[in-house]
C-alpha cells in the first residue's frame, strides 16, 4: 500500500457560487489536509481522506468570510471541519470517478466528483509526486446551508449550486 500526502504549498481547494443571480463569488480554503492510500499507480480503489478547516474560508471579503463562519452558514464553532472520505475510485485513462461521503455542518451526503491524473514525477527531494485535479458540484441546501434573502427584482442573493475546483499535488510517503 502506498500513501500520498497533499502538499498544501502546491495545492488549492477552490469553489464558486452564484451571487445576486448574475455574478459569481469565488473562494478557497487556506487550511486543509488529506491523504490517498493506493495499491498501485492507477489510483483504482484508492482511499481518499480529506478535511478543510471552515474557519480558513477566503472569498477576498472579510465581512463575508465572517458571516460564512456564523450560524447562518457553516457554524464553525459547532462544525469546524468539512470532510470527505472516498467509497469508490475508478480510473479510465487519465480520468477518475471519485465517489464518497462529504460532511458539512453535520450533514453527510454521498457525492461523485470527476478527477484527472496529470502524471507522476520525481520532486526536488527525490520523492514521487502526483498531480490530480478534481471538479464537482453540490447543492448547499443538502448540507443545511440554507440562508438566503429574496431580491426585489426576483431571484435570491446566494445560489444553491456550489462548484468545486481542486488542484492537488501529493507526495508519496
Amino acid at each position: 500500500m502506498k500513501t500520498w500526502t497533499i502538499d498544501k504549498s502546491h495545492s488549492e481547494v477552490a469553489f464558486k457560487i452564484k451571487h445576486l443571480v448574475i455574478s459569481t463569488v469565488r473562494g478557497n480554503f487556506k487550511s486543509f489536509e488529506g491523504t490517498m492510500a493506493t495499491i498501485d499507480d492507477t489510483f483504482n480503489d484508492a482511499v481518499i481522506k480529506f478535511s478543510a478547516d471552515v474557519a480558513s474560508i477566503n472569498t477576498g471579503e472579510t465581512n463575508r468570510d465572517n458571516h460564512l463562519q456564523q450560524g447562518d452558514f457553516f457554524n464553525t464553532v459547532e462544525f469546524p471541519k468539512i470532510t470527505f472520505v472516498s467509497t469508490k475510485v475508478i480510473r479510465s485513462g487519465y480520468s477518475l470517478i471519485i465517489t464518497g461521503d462529504l460532511t458539512m455542518k453535520g450533514a453527510t451526503q454521498s457525492i461523485t466528483l470527476d478527477g484527472v491524473v496529470h502524471g507522476i514525477t520525481s520532486g526536488m527531494d527525490g520523492k514521487r509526486v502526483v498531480v490530480i485535479t478534481i471538479e464537482g458540484t453540490i447543492n448547499r441546501q443538502d448540507f443545511g446551508l440554507t440562508w438566503n434573502a429574496a431580491l426585489e427584482t426576483g431571484g435570491v442573493v446566494v445560489g444553491d449550486e456550489v462548484k468545486f475546483d481542486i488542484h492537488i499535488e501529493a507526495k508519496e510517503s
